[in-house]
């Protein structure tokens, strides 16, 4: 086996949660691409339940987005551009919906529903910080307004278990 070449194993996925765990956001990535500049970004992000990711869309039309749960439950919310929430799911590997291909131009969020939760992401590359239109004017960048946002979208998932 090439050096290059690694395994997606449980022991991968612990080592990326706990690294999430101990960051200050509450998410840690593990990315598989070889630099930001690579055309094609493949990638483990670790999100724990207290992690707030503010809605976003992606704009570059090459920027749609594929994740797949791999551990845990993430739910996953599609807002209009109005804030109103179009559709929500559970994602988790044993259940309907293991993943979401997500078009860009599609606002966005994801939340952790149990601890150790890890996805596997794919997009284009090159990497490139979003862009202030690329947040939702709707949603709080952080703080304590963005602790109750997290708390709402949390709750759109109580009654799936």
């Amino acid at each position: 086996m090439s050096e290059d070449t690694r395994w997606i194993d449980r022991a991968l996925l612990d080592a990326v949660s706990a690294r999430a765990r101990d960051s200050a956001r509450g998410r840690m990535n593990l990315n598989f691409h070889p630099h930001d500049a690579h055309p094609a970004h493949r990638l483990l992000n670790a999100i724990e339940p207290d992690s707030y990711v503010r809605p976003h869309r992606h704009l570059d039309a090459s920027k749609d987005e594929t994740i797949l749960c791999l551990r845990g439950r993430l739910g996953c919310i599609l807002f209009a551009d109005d804030g109103a929430v179009q559709d929500c799911c559970v994602l988790q590997p044993d259940g309907e919906r293991i993943g979401v291909d997500i078009a860009h131009g599609q606002f966005h969020s994801l939340v952790a529903l149990e601890a150790g939760s890890v996805m596997f992401e794919a997009k284009a590359g090159p990497y490139r910080p979003l862009e202030t239109a690329e947040f939702a004017p709707w949603a709080p960048a952080d703080g304590e307004a963005a602790e109750r946002w997290l708390a709402w979208m949390k709750g759109l998932f109580a009654s799936a278990g």
